[in-house]
């Protein structure tokens, strides 16, 4: 969650609605209109899209099985605060990626009232310390008091701008009496994983700073530590918004994404197709990925699913 990509954005907050606009076409052109299907959907549709990781994958996810189904897919990218300004000015039909109650909770507030909340597809959205499933010895962040010699004393982190480094630094490491015997290590996302790869290749003790949902977790065997005091936070949600108007003009896709739902081990294996390491083909990764899992297909979206093919 908490990526140098999404810190990006948050700092972008600022950026007027006017790049939205840009974005979706120029001169503020309605990319909107009622080019009606015959099933009763507007086949016309603007999905806008924040480079974060599960964005992006859930994103080329719908965007593939959309254009299977005959819809003509814009996918806008855009920072935050324009998303939501531009989503409730209806300049863009539809995001994917919304975090309540928290991340999100001042967009929200100020925007909410004109936008859709077409349901919540994902429920375990944490900020986590985790360790690799082999450390059989530490299950909780209270144990990591017992092993910071084997640890060397650190715990790899990602950049110091993020609320990841922030809850870990000031919530979590004094709540748990670690700050005395470990360092937070503050690089990159990259860093962290690098260290992370080198170190279960080689099975040797380390811990790191992580969020679900993560492709880590369907690269490694990994286990978050328990966290009796609740000082990482509590789990979010991820919602899908439209625009104001959105499910009676696609009442079919508002249906299936009402049906839409992701395990962790679905959003994380989605994950490393389309956002991991060497992947510059999303789209492609998404196709893969559904042709990989027809029952995610026939559950999502009942009798539309039948025929597809990826």
């Amino acid at each position: 969650m908490y990526t140098p990509k999404r810190m990006t954005a948050l700092s972008a907050a600022g950026m007027s609605a006017a790049l939205l606009l840009t974005a979706c076409g120029g001169g503020g052109e309605d990319l909107t209109g009622p080019a009606e299907g015959e099933g009763g959907d507007n086949k016309e549709i603007n999905i806008a899209l924040i480079a974060w990781e599960e964005g992006i994958a859930t994103t080329a996810m719908w965007e593939v099985i959309l254009e299977e189904l005959d819809y003509d897919v814009t996918v806008t990218d855009v920072d935050v605060a324009p998303m939501y300004q531009g989503a409730a000015n209806g300049d863009v039909d539809l995001f994917l990626d919304t975090w309540l109650p928290i991340t999100h909770s001042d967009y929200w507030e100020d925007y909410g009232d004109q936008l859709e909340d077409l349901g919540v597809w994902y429920d375990n959205a944490v900020l986590t310390i985790t360790v690799p499933t082999y450390m059989e010895d530490v299950n909780s962040i209270a144990d990591l008091t017992d092993h910071a010699e084997e640890l060397g004393g650190q715990i790899i982190g990602i950049d110091p701008g993020a609320g990841l480094t922030r809850v870990t630094k000031e919530e979590a490491m004094p709540g748990y009496g670690l700050d005395e015997d470990f360092e937070l290590v503050e690089s990159s996302t990259a860093a962290m994983l690098a260290e992370l790869d080198s170190a279960i290749a080689e099975e040797e003790p380390i811990v790191v700073t992580l969020w679900r949902p993560h492709p880590a977790y369907a690269q490694h065997d990994l286990k978050d530590l328990e966290d009796p005091e609740g000082l990482m936070g509590d789990a979010e949600q991820i919602h899908a918004v439209g625009r104001d108007g959105f499910s009676e003009e696609y009442p079919e896709l508002s249906e299936w994404i009402g049906n839409w739902e992701m395990t962790d081990d679905e959003l994380a294996s989605l994950e490393v197709l389309t956002v991991g390491e060497g992947v510059d083909d999303p789209q492609a990764g998404a196709r893969t990925w559904l042709s990989e899992n027809p029952e995610f297909l026939e559950r999502t979206l009942g009798e539309a699913a039948e025929g597809l093919e990826f």
